[in-house]
């Protein structure tokens, strides 16, 4: 397959990306940040009862009134435990916010404005309107009434609500699946012996962060030495169990030790494209075998995060149901840039004080694909299309966010 652009690797990788239909029920607790599967309904009114709003008396606002006469206290309401009684003309009940109103008062005398004279008598000091600083009876809202609409991220706001309304479990629609497969003898993982010829496998935790950021469900395959059998039996495995997204790490490449396209060509994957025309990330391949769809991710530590943060980060948002993020952001160049060649360009740079509400994109000066302490410390993709020619600070750029 010949190289293609950025842009229709984007569209091939996100053709058909529907969320998930599956769902499941979590609890509160374990529902931040899930997509909501159904619109949700209050099981009950909010409050239940009229409250007041403020510590102080219930009384009937026609006795709160000049002349300002003593009323006999007859009782006392906190939250969480009502005046039994009736409140009659000339009766005040000292109440505590939350409380609800005993039946009778119509106004909540706050206690800045009551002058007590003796342990059962309270002088008004001030007047106050019928309604006063009482919270009536599904202010908040009713039973019945749709708090939440389905399709909506989970925040801690919309919790506290879906709480209130009396739910104490969620229908959310599953997390897309996502095995992630890192390749290569050379791989060990960290805490491991590294042998004389062997480096720490790094790619499978950073694209699996950026798989879990995304909303998905990661499922690590753990490493697959350079062999073709053993990599088929991890595909296997992974359509077997219905896996959404297999993902692979290294081996995308054409040398003699790149297994990872003869395997999805003798297992039968339907590749969409294989090379992009971009750095870093070239070797990278899409595709899908039955229901579940393939992504084969370069091995290069900064070329595997490029490409996962361009590719796999916005099929997973969808797959999840969450809104994908724009492609692209305005930003100012921070630094004069040479002329670009036939690939496009992501440049690892750091998002900087704005201009006039615009970043600014200050590029790294080491760009090697294998430097992941340059990845770490760069917030930003600077895009520098194909065939750009150089451009000077202050000029206008764009650029990918990075988590």
């Amino acid at each position: 397959m010949s190289l293609i652009s950025v842009d229709d690797a984007v569209r091939l990788v996100m053709v058909d990306a529907a969320p998930v239909s599956a769902t499941e029920a979590v609890a509160l607790r374990n529902a931040r940040d899930r997509i909501l599967a159904a619109d949700l309904y209050a099981e009950r009114t909010q409050p239940g009862f009229d409250a007041s709003a403020m510590d102080g008396y219930a009384v009937r606002a026609t006795d709160a009134a000049p002349p300002f006469a003593p009323l006999r206290l007859v009782g006392e309401a906190a939250a969480g435990h009502a005046f039994g009684g009736r409140l009659a003309e000339g009766e005040a009940v000292r109440i505590f916010t939350g409380a609800p109103v005993p039946e009778g008062a119509d106004a909540i005398l706050i206690q800045e404005n009551a002058e007590r004279s003796g342990p059962y008598r309270v002088r008004p000091s001030e007047a106050v309107a019928a309604g006063r600083h009482i919270r009536r009876a599904g202010a908040d809202f009713s039973a019945g009434e749709r708090l939440l609409s389905a399709g909506m991220r989970l925040s801690s706001g919309a919790l506290a609500l879906a709480a209130s309304g009396g739910h104490p479990m969620l229908s959310v629609l599953r997390r897309p699946r996502v095995a992630i497969l890192a390749t290569g003898d050379e791989l060990v993982l960290p805490g491991e012996p590294v042998g004389p010829s062997q480096i720490v496998a790094s790619n499978t935790f950073g694209v699996g962060a950026l798989v879990e950021s995304a909303g998905g469900e990661v499922l690590d395959c753990a490493i697959a030495p350079d062999d073709e059998a053993a990599i088929a039996d991890h595909l296997d495995r992974a359509v077997a169990r219905g896996v959404d997204v297999f993902v692979t790490i290294g081996g995308a490449s054409v040398g003699d030790h790149d297994l990872v396209g003869k395997v999805f060509a003798d297992k039968g994957v339907a590749l969409d494209f294989w090379k992009v025309a971009m750095r870093p990330g070239k070797p990278l391949m899409a595709g899908r075998i039955g229901a579940t769809r393939v992504i084969g991710l370069p091995g290069n530590p900064a070329s595997s995060m490029v490409a996962a943060t361009l590719f796999l980060r916005p099929l997973v948002e969808a797959l999840a149901g969450r809104p994908r993020r724009p492609d692209y952001r305005s930003g100012i160049l921070g630094r004069d840039m040479s002329a670009n060649e036939d690939r496009a360009d992501f440049v690892r740079a750091s998002l900087d004080d704005s201009q006039g509400g615009i970043p600014v994109v200050t590029p790294f000066d080491r760009q090697d694909s294998s430097l992941l302490s340059i990845y770490a410390q760069a917030n930003a993709l600077l895009l520098r299309p194909p065939h750009a020619g150089p451009a000077k600070a202050g000029d206008a750029c764009l650029f990918v966010g990075l988590d």
